[in-house]
């Protein structure tokens, strides 16, 4: 368990540009994952500050605030600039986590920590990775996936985490398959007495380059089984994910919502989705010759 409440240096990178696009009010269906989004609470002290194609959160407090998941190397500023658009200062932020160590969701991780100050908390799983800057083989989609800046100040923690920084209280819930580190993220946001169970679930996609085969690996797909069965199972009121489209996110948050914020039934209904796409993954498998690995 790790309480995290003192002070942090703020060294804030520049803000985007006048020339850089501007933040959407309403993001594309089809937006890129570096397109700038208006930031916007999701509820009570749960704030969406991340771009249009890939998710950052900040839960904020009095105390100091938790950045959740820091999007693309190229994303890094956008979430600066959207954390100060509400108001924030970067520098009261007092821990960075993260959902999977890929460059899609860790990219702006190193830039996020020199400008807050903030330690970033992982899984033993996704040290090395971050500390690379880079994949290896034991991730399913090594041979498609790009580097990103090493990340220096990483503070490993236990599966079953709990962070505290003042009020706050994000707790850490193990979720393998994707990546080996994946992590997946819920806490109690209130808004004045509305209080709801938050799940910021990682991906579940069993997806991989052309060489890995899950069912070469049949510990890893035990693995990937009882995330899924745990995902399923956890207390959760809003589902969030790391690409926002795939819990419909614009459907229910900002001005194009259409959809109730609240579903009590997502994260099963998330994980059952994963299960069957992990089940057909493995029939195609089976079915398939096996590729050779290619030079390096």
């Amino acid at each position: 368990m790790l309480s995290l409440g003192t002070a942090a240096s703020a060294h804030d990178h520049a803000t985007p540009s006048a020339t850089s696009p501007q933040p959407a009010e309403v993001c594309a269906a089809d937006a890129g994952w570096n397109d700038p989004a208006m930031p916007r609470r999701v509820h009570g002290n749960t704030w969406y500050v991340g771009t249009c194609g890939i998710a950052a959160l900040l839960v904020a407090s009095s105390a100091g605030h938790v950045l959740v998941d820091a999007a693309t190397p190229e994303a890094g500023a956008q979430i600066l600039a959207n954390i100060r658009t509400l108001g924030f200062d970067p520098g009261d932020v007092r821990a960075i986590v993260f959902s999977h160590e890929h460059f899609d969701h860790v990219g702006g991780l190193a830039e996020l920590q020199h400008a807050t100050g903030a330690p970033v908390l992982a899984r033993a799983p996704a040290l090395e990775t971050l500390q690379r800057g880079a994949s290896d083989r034991s991730d399913p989609q090594f041979l498609e996936l790009e580097g990103f800046a090493p990340v220096a100040n990483v503070q490993v923690i236990a599966d079953d985490h709990v962070l505290r920084v003042g009020p706050l209280e994000l707790q850490a819930v193990a979720t393998p398959g994707h990546t080996a580190g994946g992590t997946t993220w819920t806490w109690t946001s209130c808004d004045d007495r509305d209080c709801v169970r938050i799940v910021y679930a990682d991906s579940l996609t069993a997806i991989s380059d052309d060489v890995y085969r899950f069912t070469d690996h049949p510990a890893y797909v035990a693995t990937f089984r009882d995330t899924l069965a745990r995902v399923s199972s956890l207390e959760c009121e809003v589902l969030i994910t790391p690409h926002p489209t795939a819990s419909r996110l614009w459907s229910r948050v900002g001005p194009g919502a259409d959809q109730p914020l609240v579903d009590r039934d997502a994260c099963r209904a998330y994980a059952a989705a994963a299960t069957a796409r992990l089940d057909k993954r493995l029939a195609d498998e089976a079915d398939a010759p096996i590729a050779p690995e290619p030079a390096r």
